[in-house]
């Protein structure tokens, strides 16, 4: 994990210079660039390798997918959005630089990934469609954006476990799925290995924002690296919210077995897959 770390940050620093205007492309390199677990451009590269695929033909779109991630969190961080002082212990963007820079940082980022993904990777044009079909499906209105709406119409609205599933699916599992189905697709998969991709980082990403919400109530600043206690102070539906501590420990571990089940059916043993589960459940039930 910690080569490919390092694989993804010299090429996520090459791929953004510091140009006319300065100011935009240091924004974007400021978030981008501000560490974080890298688990998604990390989670693309491990599905493409552990279905035969070459993951050096998979770096361009683990990066771009990263793009979108920052991108996501830049925009989350909005004083319209969550409004945050603090990402991965840093000032968030609109802090170190400007609220109209964050926005246009963000906006750069999701077309600076697509540019990526079409200039930068040696694949076939047919693999390069399907590629940015995930990634402009989790990016949108039935993506991440779909997540970001109802999330922020929900606050201080009735609790209900079926719009909670949706927030979840689409603010953080939607980009878990894209990822993975991109390095399986960037490995000529099987559509029963795509399905399966798809599926694991269903449960996966479920399981990782419901650890999200769980950090957030019982967690430190230094180990999270940005204001807790938010959510619930702002009426925010979250799995803790609704079900409690013991209930939303007990789903993530439900999820992340289920999670490593889909693996073994498809015989995939990846070191890589069970360290991120491992570290998940690590974190929940301490």
């Amino acid at each position: 994990m910690k080569e490919l770390i390092e694989k993804i940050e010299k090429k996520l620093d090459e791929y953004i210079p510091v140009i006319y205007p300065e100011e935009i492309f240091e924004s974007m390199r400021y978030s981008v660039l501000a560490g974080g677990k890298r688990l998604r451009p990390i989670m693309c590269l491990e599905a493409c390798r552990v279905l035969g695929g070459n993951i050096e033909k998979a770096i361009p779109t683990a990066c771009a997918f990263e793009m979108l991630h920052t991108q996501s969190l830049i925009h989350d961080d909005l004083p319209c959005m969550d409004n945050d002082d603090y990402r991965r212990g840093k000032l968030t963007n609109h802090k170190k630089f400007s609220e109209s820079t964050a926005v246009l940082a963000g906006d750069a980022l999701i077309s600076f990934g697509i540019q990526l993904i079409i200039e930068k990777s040696e694949l076939p044009a047919e693999t390069i469609i399907k590629v940015l079909k995930e990634y402009a499906l989790a990016a949108g209105a039935y993506g991440i954006i779909a997540g970001q709406v109802v999330d922020i119409a929900m606050e201080g609205k009735p609790y209900n476990a079926e719009t909670l599933e949706y927030i979840h699916t689409h603010k953080t599992a939607d980009l878990f799925k894209a990822v993975l189905k991109s390095g399986a697709i960037i490995a000529n998969a099987t559509d029963e290995q795509i399905k399966a991709m798809n599926d694991f980082g269903q449960n996966l990403g479920f399981a990782f924002q419901i650890c999200d919400d769980i950090l957030d109530e019982v967690s430190t600043f230094e180990e999270m690296g940005k204001t807790l206690g938010k959510d619930k102070n702002a009426g925010k539906l979250t799995y803790t919210a609704l079900f409690g501590l013991d209930k939303s420990k007990c789903k993530v571990n439900c999820l992340l077995d289920e999670s490593c089940d889909i693996l073994k059916r498809q015989n995939i043993n990846s070191d890589i897959f069970n360290k991120i589960i491992s570290s998940i459940k690590e974190k929940v039930n301490r």
